[in-house]
């Protein structure tokens, strides 16, 4: 394992994945209500109380590192850990009843993400991305797939058109007119799918950080590229406008489209 992340690191975060997992599968399908939040997005039990089991487990076994949660906030955000956790990326679809939504967890490293799992808790789907390692799904390699054609021959998804705010849409608009192929829906569980190469490029935009840091890792470690709409790297700190491809060409075709 890496110094940046010691495979006792690693092993914590799939003992978290598997603590969340079990308190998930209990809820879905399940006539749970449905709160909205401040920002009018949803909220569930089944998202508190599995963030909740995260944190108390963090809390105990790492009680100096930071964390940065969806549902329960933030602490000790100065600390040389910081774990981010998203319970349910894709509640909407968790309510729906749809097994495309999943649970992050990431582990930055002074604000860079080192170490990011995406568990899909139903299908039994989990990605884990190490920096300086392999991505593995459900423990083998995992690896993005070469799209020669770039854009044009690219299978492109998003969570969703209505998600992008109007200062983005024209670009989205752009870049999805000259895609092979588009899907929508996924949230996190798109990138695994691009790390295991069954997509060539995600984009989206107004991500928060528990959004996207444990993508990061999946993505880079599978042999993809995952940027801000600039071609910068994703931390602690980008504004949540992200692009996630399977190859370099595709990636600079599709900074070249957002930008116009």
């Amino acid at each position: 394992m890496t110094e940046t992340c010691p495979a006792h690191l690693v092993a914590l975060a799939q003992r978290l994945a598997d603590s969340s997992a079990s308190v998930i599968r209990r809820y879905f399908r399940t006539a749970v209500a449905v709160d909205d939040k401040a920002d009018h997005s949803p909220v569930t039990i089944a998202d508190r109380e599995a963030e909740r089991i995260i944190r108390t487990i963090i809390e105990s076994q790492r009680p100096d590192d930071g964390i940065f949660g969806e549902e329960f906030g933030t602490k000790n955000l100065d600390a040389e850990w910081v774990w981010v956790i998203d319970p349910i990326d894709g509640t909407k679809s968790f309510i729906a009843g749809r097994p495309i939504f999943g649970t992050l967890i990431a582990l930055l490293h002074k604000g860079t993400p080192v170490l990011g799992v995406i568990d899909q808790p139903i299908i039994g789907d989990r990605w884990v991305g190490v920096t300086g390692r392999p991505t593995t799904h459900n423990g083998q390699p995992a690896r993005v797939r070469p799209c020669p054609g770039g854009v044009k021959a690219a299978m492109f998804g998003t969570t969703s058109p209505d998600l992008f705010p109007d200062s983005d849409y024209d670009a989205y608009r752009r870049l999805v007119s000259q895609v092979k192929v588009s899907a929508y829906g996924g949230d996190c569980y798109t990138y695994g799918l691009l790390a295991s190469g069954y997509y060539d490029l995600v984009v989206e935009s107004g991500l928060k950080l528990y959004d996207f840091a444990a993508l990061v890792p999946v993505v880079t470690g599978a042999g993809g590229l995952m940027t801000d709409w600039e071609g910068a790297a994703l931390n602690a700190n980008s504004t949540g406008r992200v692009i996630a491809a399977g190859d370099a060409v595709t990636h600079r075709e599709a900074l070249a489209a957002l930008a116009g």
